[in-house]
């Protein structure tokens, strides 16, 4: 038996089971009469982002395809976060040159999220790559949050300090 096996949890293991179909799928499957398929999530990074209701692009970063794995993306926090806060114009110069991620990340993440990592939950995760004008004016980015058992979508004004709870969401 493979070692990560032998380490599931029955909670872990009975969620196997339930995505091969139940028991009846899972003795298809050890029978050899069902396969399993690795998905591959692939994210469209040069489309045109959602633009909320009277909200406007102001900078839409592309990338390309993007591959999702958890294992290709890290949260970053800029050492001034770390220590209390920085102020958002410094961080978004110093974010200039990184890999982050834009709005079509985000927008996935919200359409798929059992791709969420637990934890995550508690931070609110921001998608530089896209930067907005708000129906007011302001510039902002949008940052996915966990509240009430679900995933939702915010923004912060780029006037606001940024926090040690608000990573940006970088391609490692």
């Amino acid at each position: 038996m493979d070692f990560a096996i032998q380490n599931m949890t029955a909670g872990q293991l009975n969620a196997v089971i339930k995505r091969l179909g139940g028991e009846e799928g899972a003795k298809r499957f050890l029978r050899g009469e069902a396969e399993v398929v690795v998905v591959k999530h692939i994210i469209d990074c040069d489309a045109d982002p959602f633009v909320p209701d009277g909200w406007k692009v102001e900078e839409h970063k592309k990338g390309s395809k993007f591959e999702w794995s958890q294992t290709k993306v890290k949260l970053h926090l800029d050492e001034a976060q770390v220590k209390g806060s920085i102020e958002v114009n410094k961080l978004r110069e110093k974010l200039a040159s990184d890999s982050v991620l834009n709005a079509n990340v985000l927008d996935y993440l919200l359409k798929n999220p059992h791709l969420i990592p637990e934890e995550w939950k508690g931070k609110y995760i921001f998608f530089w790559g896209t930067v907005y004008r708000d129906s007011g004016g302001g510039l902002c980015v949008r940052c996915l949050y966990w509240f009430d058992r679900q995933w939702y979508w915010d923004s912060y004004w780029l006037d606001y300090g940024w926090r040690s709870y608000d990573p940006a969401l970088l391609a490692s």
